[in-house]
């Protein structure tokens, strides 16, 4: 195996099945060393098995790449940073950290229950700031070692229901919009360093979309669609390009704009709210509609 990362070394978390699978693969057919990690859990987050991590390290390294399973929980802030550890003591060195890892407990709000919330935010939203956190901290330290930034790259995973919404996916949706949120302001950050950070919200039928996204004749949604911009953006041609998320899947990739302010006005004084219902409807009016999961067609709306 070789490619645009040769020499590189690249973590995927939630790399065991699924699109972090497909992540890993991919990242190691262009000649990365991939450390993939996953808790070999079930879709809820439950239960956890060394399984599904060595079978994917196996794949690669029987196609003549190189890589390591691991189990650490990345959703744990001292799990987080044990999987950067170990990535360096195992291979000198860390390049790449696609923070992909990802569970579902769908429920309408009325019917969310604190565990269900608090397990989701957990694993999406801590489980990409924990190994974030942890592999900026390595890379502040290799920079000021060296005088010089590092060349090294994040990756988050956000999603449609995060950017756009979904019903029944409050917690799933909240922690997606957090982790496209913290990608502008991680890419902040760390460009001192060298480090750039980018987002890709993945359409792609797998064990945890299987209820969620129907098979579209025509249209493939394997999530091997989805791997081609991760890797890209791991690459050179990632050392470009920060602070943006991007959408890919079935053949599509493009880039997702972000919140910016529509028709406004603006007085010195403070408006009385009296005077807001007279303004605020044609600004609402104005303003471009909230999009369908699709990002393309406005919600309730027709291509």
């Amino acid at each position: 195996m070789s490619g645009i990362l040769d020499g590189r070394v690249a973590v995927v978390t939630g790399a065991g099945r699924g699109i972090g699978r497909a992540h890993a693969l991919e990242l190691a057919r262009h000649g990365a060393s991939v450390v993939v990690n996953d808790l070999g859990g079930a879709t809820d987050g439950t239960g956890s098995s060394m399984r599904a991590a060595q079978q994917v390290a196996d794949e690669i390294t029987a196609a003549g790449g190189t890589a390591v399973a691991n189990t650490d929980d990345i959703a744990d802030w001292d799990g987080a940073g044990a999987l950067v550890t170990r990535t360096v003591a195992d291979f000198g060195r860390l390049d790449v950290l696609v923070n992909n890892a990802g569970i579902l407990r769908d429920s309408s709000l009325v019917s969310m229950t604190p565990q269900a919330w608090d397990a989701v935010i957990r694993v999406h939203l801590r489980g990409t700031a924990g190994p974030t956190h942890h592999a900026a901290r390595h890379w502040r330290a290799v920079a000021k070692e060296t005088g010089a930034p590092v060349d090294a790259r994040i990756v988050n995973t956000s999603s449609a229901s995060g950017l756009y919404g979904n019903f029944g996916q409050a917690n799933y949706g909240a922690a997606k919009a957090g982790i496209a949120a913290m990608t502008v302001i991680a890419a902040i950050e760390l460009a001192p360093y060298g480090v750039t950070v980018n987002a890709v919200a993945p359409v792609a039928r797998t064990r945890m979309t299987e209820d969620l996204i129907a098979d579209t004749p025509g249209i493939d949604l394997r999530p091997e669609h989805i791997s081609p911009l991760v890797t890209w953006l791991a690459g050179p041609g990632g050392a470009a390009v920060t602070g943006r998320v991007f959408c890919a899947g079935g053949g599509l990739v493009g880039v997702v704009e972000p919140w910016r302010m529509g028709p406004h006005v603006q007085r010195a004084g403070i408006w009385d709210a009296a005077e807001l219902t007279e303004i605020m409807p044609g600004l609402v009016a104005k303003a471009a509609p909230n999009m369908d999961m699709t990002g393309l067609v406005p919600r309730g709306g027709t291509a």
